[in-house]
């Protein structure tokens, strides 16, 4: 079978990455949220962004990871 032949046969199908998400948090008991999340209320959000900071550190500024910190 020819290397073109091979790459036809697979099909990748991205999963969604809000099912990604809900997955981690039934089956592994872990969540990845983004502060900006439009789903989360203004508390919410803020309470998040503490708990990353407490965790992690303060957030980069700009979020290009140039270490120019907020």
């Amino acid at each position: 079978m020819s290397v073109g032949a091979s790459a036809e046969c697979r099909i990748v199908r991205r999963r969604d990455p809000e099912k990604v998400r809900s997955d981690g948090w039934h089956e592994l008991g872990i969540f990845a949220i983004s502060v900006d999340d439009p789903k989360l209320t203004w508390p919410e959000r803020e309470f998040i962004e503490q708990i990353g900071d407490r965790l992690y550190g303060k957030r980069r500024e700009n979020g290009n990871g140039d270490g120019k910190g907020k």
